[in-house]
């Protein structure tokens, strides 16, 4: 019995312990649950879809010619969103007349615009996350053409602020996501070039549209309400061109359908990315994308004083944004109330504005190359710091033009000092 026991268990001590046990069989089911998890961690390691190299649908992959017209695409949508934040500047003693309000309070067609602003991006950024930055842009759009329209056939005042501050919100995605695209196939060394093209178009927005308001509102055969109509007519025809032209850049949604696709060809299940988990719906959007922000404001705010350079920085883009869109309010006193101008001539010299920003994409570009260097000292990474050398020139000429602007805008000074002070602000972009 004992010779028995020792074949199968080993040998038997006095004290009954046993040399060279062979496995129970727990330990046998246990030892198989590693090796079947230690399998499948292999597999699902070995078989996580990634770009291969040279991949052609790899937006940084694409070729340069269809990178200028994705940038171009792209500014196009960026502008979209921007130019009906001041389009119904000029429209202020139209809607003074039709509404029967005040000077004051026709402010607010702008002011709620922006507003909305403020609110979208919390919203589109995550859904460009999730489901990719197509349809994180395209039907905002259309959406923001579609509250243009409700601008324009509005009755009442309180239906046309409503309409624009909608407009204002869905108007934000394309300018909360298109730089985030723009990253999506330039690589850093080159993106600064196409970033400066964005700006041109985001801050080309409101510093176009009072001439175009303007002329639009001059016309007796128009009127104000066309302002918001043209804006639906850039908005839908943004969103028809794009919707045939322009393909998803997001690389992880990309890479999903790839996982997909490799899973309908191989028949192999095992294909997978990681982005498959991502969802969004009701209840997270509210939880994190939502509260979370405002939990961290609160709970964190010790951040904001460990690190001043946070604070430094929201505060200053925050005054200096005002201060932009300000100018665009007080343009109309200074040209038309204080020096007599018409309605048209009086919007021109926004024109000025527009200079400014092409000016500083100018400077912008000139220091790029310092910034590639930095790149390249940093192997292949972004580094933030190599931008603040046009950031400093901008912020000197900011404060320059501000001073300016209010020391020339008496009409006892030529209209040209004003106009010329109004570009240095708008070179701070």
């Amino acid at each position: 019995m004992t010779s028995q026991r020792q074949k199968r268990r080993g040998h038997v001590h006095e004290n009954g312990a046993t040399d060279n046990p062979i496995p129970s069989e727990a330990q046998t089911v246990d030892l198989e649950k590693v090796q079947s998890k230690a399998a499948t961690e292999a597999d699902r390691i070995a078989f996580q879809v990634k770009w291969d190299e040279n991949d052609s649908k790899n937006p940084k992959n694409w070729s340069p010619y269809f990178k200028l017209w994705m940038t171009f695409m792209m500014g196009l949508l960026a502008f979209t969103g921007s130019v009906g934040s001041a389009i119904t500047n000029p429209a202020e003693e139209a809607l003074v007349k039709h509404f029967n309000i005040s000077s004051e309070v026709t402010v607010l067609t702008m002011s709620l615009f922006i507003l909305g602003f403020a609110f979208g991006p919390m919203f589109w950024a995550p859904i460009s996350e999730a489901y990719g930055r197509k349809w994180s842009m395209l039907p905002p759009v259309f959406i923001l053409g579609l509250f243009s329209i409700g601008s324009a056939t509005s009755e009442s005042v309180a239906a046309l602020f409503a309409t624009r501050f909608l407009g204002g919100f869905f108007g934000s995605a394309p300018i909360s996501n298109v730089a985030a695209v723009l990253g999506d196939f330039y690589t850093p060394e080159s993106r600064g070039t196409a970033m400066s093209f964005y700006a041109i178009c985001v801050v080309g927005g409101p510093t176009l549209s009072p001439v175009i308001g303007a002329a639009i509102t001059a016309n007796k055969h128009m009127g104000w309400r066309w302002t918001e109509y043209l804006e639906s007519i850039i908005a839908f025809f943004a969103v028809a061109l794009a919707f045939f032209t322009l393909p998803e850049t997001y690389g992880p949604v990309l890479l999903k359908r790839k996982a997909k696709h490799l899973r309908e060809i191989t028949g192999d299940g095992r294909w997978w990315h990681p982005h498959e988990s991502e969802r969004i719906n009701l209840r997270n959007v509210v939880t994190k994308h939502f509260s979370r922000p405002l939990r961290k404001f609160f709970s964190e705010i010790s951040m904001l004083l460990t690190e001043p350079i946070v604070t430094c920085v929201a505060l200053y883009a925050s005054f200096v944004y005002s201060l932009m869109f300000l100018m665009l309010e007080v343009f109309p006193i200074v040209f038309r109330e204080e020096r007599g101008f018409g309605p048209v001539v009086a919007s021109l010299p926004s024109l000025g504005l527009f200079v400014g920003v092409l000016c500083a994409s100018c400077l912008n570009i000139l220091f790029q190359p310092m910034y590639i260097k930095a790149v390249r000292k940093n192997k292949g990474r972004a580094v933030p710091e190599a931008r603040s050398p046009p950031m400093l020139v901008g912020g000197i000429l900011f404060t320059t033009g501000i001073f300016w602007f209010g020391w020339t805008a008496e009409p006892s000074h030529p209209w040209i000092l004003p106009v010329v002070a109004s570009s240095y602000v708008y070179s701070v972009y």
